[in-house]
């Protein structure tokens, strides 16, 4: 199981640096904020859950993606900051109380519409417009003044009492009146339209040439004082009537709520009228109203404690199942696939949705043919949330798993709800993503090697195997459109860099069963060689602490299949150096096994680091051989569990007095 949990882990973190992408630096998303919500809080869920697979380069630990050279870049005057999303009034619940128990008082909140568009930064000196630009990585945006200026609503003066510096946080957006003339006049003039007004928002605000821009009716609402020469305002309902009385537009519909009742309230009024409204909002943002309590709430690493946008419930659209397949990932596991007729929901087209495994076709009895309602709340690949069972016509087709892998041919074998081909490389539908988890940055760490580049050295036969990448030369990719020399040269020296490498690393790479990048590291401090572990039994690996039966058996199994073993000797020919770590054991945390829980101040794997460079071990999950259980925030039941093992309990505070200046 725990590999086919570190592939979705993998999926998720891939397609949302993908979707960061298309949002922030192209400007042309493809998926609602709903979906790209339920994605993070599913990460979130997996990583919390999973702390071994933790990664301080995960997307939930950074705000937003690097800015391209295309415009200039620009540090904001203060950070912009995402918010947490909830979807539930247990959860908004539950940011009530946490900010009232760290607090120990009342507290009051300010709710505004959370208008769908993209953040902008507005910075005025003398109450004159300086210059604007986008979130970016939520510390550096692009400068983006001169399409800024052609927007009505920014005021290129201040009125009223404004102050000498000022920096303020909007959001650019297009009313729903207005994306629909544009649609019509783009379409007069032979041009396609634009899916949503956000798409609009997000491409005009990255215009080169700010004539384009000028022509888009685009209208900006300030929520925020990023940062203010005179004295702060001491609420955010103060800030928001400042902000009017100087020009400014602020978000229509906003209100004062003295409770999280009144909040909840507000939230589900807003809902009612959403469809109604001119203009596109997905949620409600709720902030403590006063300024001197945010502060003391303070910051997470990418958004505030002391805010929450509260989603609405994604929107469902009906279709046909015209068809249903089987794909086959990088481990093997066998995921159907609806083939939908194409349907629009939330502004995208959607043609596939995923089915998952057996147990949810049976849970949702789907069948070939079938009406379904089509969600994109869940998955990057939309899902089948629910079956139109009283539309049937009795030509509906069961589906049923194929008993042969429907790539390689293979016998395939159940594991929990899960089908898998058990042939591993030797499987061609297994082996583009096989070659991508090989050049991974956790693994061979091959830079140039993207999911598009292996499939163009595939399909054009310039490698058959993970072998064959060192075995490329410049003239093999000579002549073919988009390889120039630095490209070409860039790629070959990733892959030559690639041969010294560290031997958990290399282990990691291979992509054994159940085998993540903490066990790697365990299997190559425990055997020191690959030879060792190649020849290792069932009976060696249960030995170590760590390692179970069905991990040991995944290991064994791996080692004893001939294609693997030719795969990796034809590797090592090719010159490959695996270098051994060697195991630090003095230090402050020497024999103590540590391991970690709840939200830290800094990233898991540092955390990790830190104890193994002080000659401790990371455990994987709670037991009795844990020495220590080091708790940030929101700790949880391992905090519970470890009291009553006994277990040595160290707040984040204490943790990092013990290590001093290290």
């Amino acid at each position: 199981m725990s590999i086919v949990i570190k592939k979705r882990i993998d999926t998720l973190r891939k397609e949302i640096l993908k979707h960061n992408k298309l949002y922030y630096n192209q400007g042309s998303p493809e998926i609602s904020d709903a979906v790209y919500d339920s994605l993070i809080k599913e990460l979130r869920d997996f990583e919390k859950k999973y702390p071994e697979y933790f990664d301080a380069d995960s997307p939930t630990q950074t705000v937003g993606v690097s800015t391209p050279d295309k415009f200039e870049k620009i540090k904001h005057t203060a950070p912009m900051l995402s918010l947490e999303s909830v979807n539930n009034d247990e959860d908004a619940l539950h940011f009530d109380e946490t900010c009232k128990k760290e607090l120990d008082d009342s507290i009051n909140y300010m709710c505004e519409p959370k208008l769908d568009g993209i953040s902008i930064e507005l910075v005025y000196e003398n109450g004159i417009f300086l210059r604007g630009s986008t979130r970016g990585n939520g510390m550096v945006g692009e400068d983006v003044t001169l399409n800024v200026k052609t927007i009505q609503s920014v005021p290129e003066k201040l009125i009223g009492d404004f102050p000498e510096k000022l920096a303020v946080r909007g959001e650019v957006m297009m009313h729903i009146k207005d994306f629909q003339a544009l649609n019509k006049r783009m379409l007069e003039e032979g041009f396609d339209a634009f899916a949503n007004p956000r798409n609009v928002v997000a491409g005009s605000m990255r215009q080169l040439d700010y004539r384009i821009t000028a022509k888009r009716p685009l209208q900006v609402y300030c929520y925020r004082i990023l940062s203010i020469s005179t004295n702060a305002l001491v609420s955010q309902k103060e800030s928001l009537e400042y902000l009017r009385s100087l020009g400014f537009l602020v978000p229509p519909g906003i209100k004062y709520c003295p409770d999280i009742g009144n909040a909840l309230r507000y939230q589900k009024e807003l809902e009612k009228k959403r469809e109604s409204l001119d203009y596109e909002i997905d949620g409600v943002v709720i902030k403590v109203n006063e300024m001197e309590k945010q502060r003391a709430l303070g910051m997470r690493t990418n958004n505030p404690k002391w805010a929450i946008a509260y989603k609405f419930k994604p929107r469902k659209e009906i279709t046909r199942i015209d068809d249903i397949v089987v794909q086959v990932g990088r481990t093997g596991v066998l995921t159907p696939l609806a083939l939908l007729h194409p349907v629009e929901v939330g502004g995208v087209t959607v043609s596939r949705a995923t089915l998952h495994n057996m147990d949810q076709i049976k849970r949702l009895d789907v069948r070939k043919g079938d009406l379904v309602k089509v969600e994109r709340a869940g998955d990057v690949i939309p899902y089948v949330s629910e079956v139109v069972k009283e539309k049937r016509t009795g030509s509906e087709v069961s589906f049923k798993m194929p008993e042969k892998c429907p790539s390689c041919g293979m016998d395939v074998e159940y594991e929990d709800v899960f089908c898998r081909c058990p042939a591993g490389l030797s499987c061609p539908a297994q082996l583009k993503e096989s070659v991508i988890h090989y050049a991974n940055k956790d693994a061979m760490d091959i830079e140039g090697l993207s999911e598009k580049t292996v499939e163009f050295l595939l399909e054009k036969e310039l490698i058959k195997g993970i072998p064959d990448l060192y075995a490329l030369k410049p003239e093999d990719l000579e002549g073919f459109e988009g390889w120039r020399d630095k490209k070409i040269g860039n790629m070959l020296s990733a892959i030559e860099g690639s041969k010294k490498v560290d031997l958990d690393r290399f282990i990691y790479a291979l992509g054994i069963k159940n085998v993540g990048k903490h066990l790697a590291k365990v299997l190559a401090e425990t055997f020191g060689s690959l030879d060792k572990i190649k020849v290792s039994t069932k009976e060696d690996l249960i030995c170590i602490n760590e390692i179970g039966p069905e991990i040991a058996a995944s290991i064994t199994t791996f080692f004893k299949d001939r294609h693997h073993i030719k795969i990796i000797d034809d590797i090592l020919k090719h010159g490959l150096e695996l270098v051994k770590k060697e195991k630090k054991t003095e230090g402050k945390f020497s024999g103590a096994k540590v391991l970690f829980t709840g939200t830290l101040s800094i990233s898991r794997t540092e955390a990790q680091e830190l104890v193994l460079g002080e000659g401790g071990d990371i455990a994987s999950s709670l037991g009795k051989s844990v020495d220590i259980l080091v708790c940030g925030e929101k700790a949880g039941s391992k905090l519970d569990k470890a009291k009553k093992l006994g277990i040595k309990v160290l707040s984040e505070k204490e943790f990092k007095e013990i290590l001093g200046d290290s």
